[in-house]
């Protein structure tokens, strides 16, 4: 067996890590947290289908505080993920694609799904 040193693609440890790249990163992670929250969904609905009396211990449930901050996360994890898909679209157009375009769109997409996550708790539930 040659023990020959041969040229290997580029490693993790030739880039710089980047916002765009720790941004994608975390879009698959939340992408799998989306599967998570859409089956607390699933069950509120079916509890809503069921009635009242389900309904309200479904509801109960979801006033504890750690699960109120569980749907925050799951708000800014929708409003992330369209905001991302929104991103790869304009990517699609041949458009960002420079540095400094990569940077600008993903702050951008952070700005805008912190934004509307505090917008919609603040009109539909805090108020």
């Amino acid at each position: 067996m040659a023990t020959q040193f041969r040229p290997t693609s580029p490693h993790l440890s030739v880039w710089r890590f980047t916002l765009t790249m720790t941004m994608s990163i975390l879009h698959r992670i939340l992408g799998i947290g989306l599967y998570l929250g859409t089956i607390l969904f699933v069950l509120w609905l079916g509890a809503a289908a069921l009635g009242q009396e389900e309904l309200e211990m479904v509801q109960g449930f979801f006033g504890y505080p750690i699960i109120q901050i569980g749907l925050f996360l799951y708000t800014w994890t929708l409003f992330h993920h369209m905001a991302g898909g929104i991103k790869h679209f304009v990517w699609d157009t041949g458009a960002g694609f420079d540095p400094a375009g990569r940077e600008i769109i993903t702050v951008a997409t952070l700005v805008f799904s912190v934004t509307a996550t505090v917008l919609v708790w603040a009109l539909l539930v805090w108020f």
